[in-house]
């Protein structure tokens, strides 16, 4: 089977990735563009392409695809070239150790918004003694935005440590053991019921700049906002708003509008934002290329691949 690989990423990281995908398929004809040009029979001829933030209209000429793979989880780039063949199935990356280390993540936030760590280094840097209030953790309400892979597996790690999770979801999803809510006239209320809020949805049309000034203003006063999702679902000059007010405690974000974040933004000085570069759930080459090679097995094979994207709902 030919492979296209097609991933603009710097040199040691796409050499890494060009090795785990051929040590993890080794008897595909793999076809590089970085070095035979999108021009080529070969390129035009490939069955699966496998991307990275691919420059737009690169895969048209692919005119045989069966299958573009991504390597990233958010799909919402990808989507937006809209010279994508439209009867080639997509697939995103849904990474079981991905899952894991944006639990991990997420848990290390509420972790440290709960027990006050931010606080305590705030009074490190002042050289103040002083203990502050503790809560216990069922007594912290703790909201996770997007119940797929990654969010099912954080609101089960989260609920596991003892605090009163509950999920939200555009569609209906069941949790066990996790209360949950769907639809978009039930985000007003479960936003104001919450200590912290987790957001991991995906970026479609309706979730672009979610947390604006109205959103914001609906969660509760004193709460605090862990953004690992998209830096664009966040109106950034409504949260410094919302700081600077203390409607909101804290802020803990892993994305931004742009990337990397300028050096002179005023998220790296704020005193109530934690600024994370984009890093909370990086992808494990091993488990990810073994998820890669499961899928063009599956095509060779004539099946369905796995996570397929719902391309009208953007994920």
């Amino acid at each position: 089977m030919k492979i296209a690989f097609d991933a603009r990423l710097e040199g040691a990281e796409r050499a890494d990735w060009w090795r785990a995908l051929t040590d993890a398929l080794p008897d595909d004809d793999w076809i590089d563009p970085a070095a035979e040009g999108t021009q080529s029979a070969r390129w035009r001829e490939a069955d699966i392409a496998v991307v990275a933030n691919p420059l737009p209209g690169r895969l048209a000429h692919c005119t045989r695809l069966k299958l573009i793979q991504s390597l990233w989880a958010g799909v919402d780039r990808l989507l937006a070239d809209a010279t994508l063949p439209a009867r080639v199935p997509i697939a995103r990356m849904v990474d079981p150790m991905m899952n894991r280390a944006m639990a991990e993540t997420a848990m290390w936030a509420v972790l440290s918004l709960h027990r006050r760590a931010f606080d305590y280094a705030a009074q490190q840097r002042q050289t103040r003694w002083r203990a502050l209030p503790q809560r216990r953790a069922d007594e912290v309400a703790v909201l996770v935005l997007g119940l797929g892979q990654m969010g099912r597996t954080t609101a089960l790690q989260l609920a596991a440590l003892g605090y009163r999770v509950s999920g939200w979801s555009a569609r209906a999803q069941a949790v066990d053991g996790v209360e949950t809510h769907a639809g978009w006239a039930s985000l007003p209320a479960v936003l104001g019921a919450a200590d912290i809020v987790v957001n991991l949805l995906p970026l479609t049309d309706d979730t672009r700049g979610l947390f604006d000034r109205t959103r914001l203003a609906q969660m509760r006063a004193g709460a605090s906002l862990v953004n690992l999702a998209r830096g664009a679902h966040v109106v950034e000059k409504d949260l410094l708003v919302a700081l600077n007010t203390n409607h909101l405690a804290h802020a803990v974000l892993d994305v931004f509008d742009s990337e990397p974040l300028p050096a002179t933004h005023v998220f790296w000085f704020h005193p109530h934002v934690t600024v994370w570069p984009h890093a909370a759930a990086q992808t494990d080459l091993r488990s990810a290329a073994a998820v890669v090679a499961a899928n063009v097995e599956a095509v060779r094979r004539g099946e369905p691949p796995s996570h397929l994207v719902d391309r009208s709902r953007g994920y």
